[in-house]
């Protein structure tokens, strides 16, 4: 059984990040660091409550749309205040897990331990042994290897320094006793903060303090800079690149890749360097993403292909469909089966039918392309007036000319043939050939007057 209740401490400000964006809300691909604690929480089985203080409007927004409580700190006065803002949004009884909101690799799995391991305690402590304590707390011990106290590290004498098991930061709390304890805790003068770990101590003299020491403490660990963001955001990928090659997804380069939490790929999906997966993407069986790619919220489908250096956004590729390389599809392009989009054309809320073809130099806006029709390279549609936005409407079978302008609004009917180098701005019937250009006028030997006039100056 899990606990019900989880109180993310993420009040703070976060000096040591040196920016102006509170700590939690820094992102670590496409997520802000605290929502990734909140989404292990709630893997667990818990209902988070998140404490907020420093961009508290920023905070909440950041964590809009999910099952998240808030409570306010009104001063941040350390971590036993934060813990005590967040009772009037817990129960009387039950049991409730703490954890910081600056933890972004922590597992739900690592979660749930804990949970199991508290049984009856009034507090049961996350604890690691490592080689160097750091800035940690340390938990000291008695000589029966029972829990007496965390110590934090400014107020620690050299031998308790040299403890080498340190807290976590990760607690399960019995919540009726924690509504007891916490009033009685007094600040610590150095920082007239009140600390949360002075309850181990309380707990322990009661004999109901357990300890469970985790193997790992890279996944607990707080990111308190640039740097250890940069780090987190390298396991956490590696994580997620793992997962999706060990259930069938082909990485050319796996450590070469941005791959976002919320993306799905199928099994027989090829990935090749530097490529760029963010949002809710969503890449089907059989489909190849070639090298430095960026795709953001897109559907691709079976046997799909996106060549190399291309950008899709919130588009959709349906089967057998083949976009780039160079290619920019931006929201709202449909790219149906079979058709094929080609280097350097950039496509904007249209739809390309099936079969369709615009392989080169192309722009494509507020258009739809019937199926089998084939764009010439470097036609553009004209659908934006200064003023307006207008549609273009392609027939099925259309043959469209190289450097074409269709002004919009305009349509081009069933089989229609549109010359090349032709500025269309009336509708084109269906099976019409249309051309829209200027009389080419040559005039004999005018070449050679042109270059002698040239060189007698």
């Amino acid at each position: 059984m899990q606990a019900d209740f989880a109180v993310i401490l993420a009040a703070g400000r976060g000096t040591r990040m040196k920016s102006e964006l509170a700590k939690v809300l820094h992102p670590i691909l496409g997520r802000p660091m605290v929502a990734h604690v909140a989404a292990a929480a709630s893997a667990a089985g818990l209902a988070p409550v998140v404490v907020v203080n420093h961009q508290e409007e920023a905070v909440r927004a950041a964590l809009q749309g999910s099952a998240i409580r808030f409570a306010r700190q009104e001063q941040t006065r350390g971590t036993g205040d934060a813990v005590a803002s967040a009772l009037s949004a817990l129960p009387d009884s039950g049991t409730v897990v703490v954890m910081a909101g600056d933890a972004p690799l922590l597992r739900a799995e690592t979660i749930s331990r804990l949970h199991e391991a508290h049984g009856d305690a009034a507090v049961t402590v996350l604890t690691a042994v490592v080689e160097d304590g750091a800035h940690y707390g340390r938990l000291e011990r008695d000589g029966e290897c029972q829990p007496l106290r965390i110590v934090e590290a400014r107020e620690a004498t050299p031998d308790q320094l040299a403890i080498r098991e340190i807290n976590t930061g990760l607690y399960c709390f019995d919540i009726g006793w924690l509504r007891t304890v916490l009033p009685t805790l007094k600040p610590h003068a150095h920082k007239d903060e009140i600390y949360l770990t002075d309850v181990v101590e309380i707990a322990a003299q009661q004999r109901r303090c357990h300890v469970l020491i985790h193997d790992d403490l890279a996944e607990v660990q707080g990111v308190n800079d640039r740097f250890e963001l940069g780090q987190a955001r390298e396991v956490m990928q590696a994580r997620i690149v793992e997962h999706h090659a060990r259930n069938g997804v082909d990485f050319e380069r796996p450590s070469w890749v941005v791959v976002e939490p919320d993306v799905t790929i199928a099994p027989d999906v090829r990935i090749g360097p530097g490529v760029i997966l963010r949002g809710q993407t969503r890449i089907a069986a059989g489909a190849q993403v070639g090298a430095h790619c960026e795709i953001i919220n897109a559907v691709i489908g079976e046997d799909a292909c996106i060549h190399s250096f291309s950008q899709l956004d919130s588009a959709t590729i349906e089967r057998g469909g083949s976009v780039g390389p160079y290619a920019r599809l931006r929201p709202g392009s449909w790219i149906c089966e079979g058709a094929r989009v080609g280097n350097f054309v950039e496509i904007k809320a249209s739809r390309l039918g099936p079969g369709a073809k615009a392989n080169h130099l192309t722009y494509l806006g507020d258009t739809t392309v019937g199926s089998g029709a084939n764009i010439g390279a470097g036609t553009i549609t004209c659908n934006y007036d200064g003023f307006n936005k207008s549609k273009t409407d392609i027939g099925d079978g259309a043959f469209i000319g190289s450097n074409t302008a269709l002004v919009a609004p305009i349509t081009v009917g069933e089989g229609a043939i549109v010359g090349a180098g032709s500025v269309i701005t009336k509708a084109v019937p269906s099976d019409a050939v249309a051309i829209a250009r200027g009389v080419q006028n040559n005039i004999e030997g005018a070449a050679d007057r042109f270059r002698a006039r040239k060189a007698t100056k």
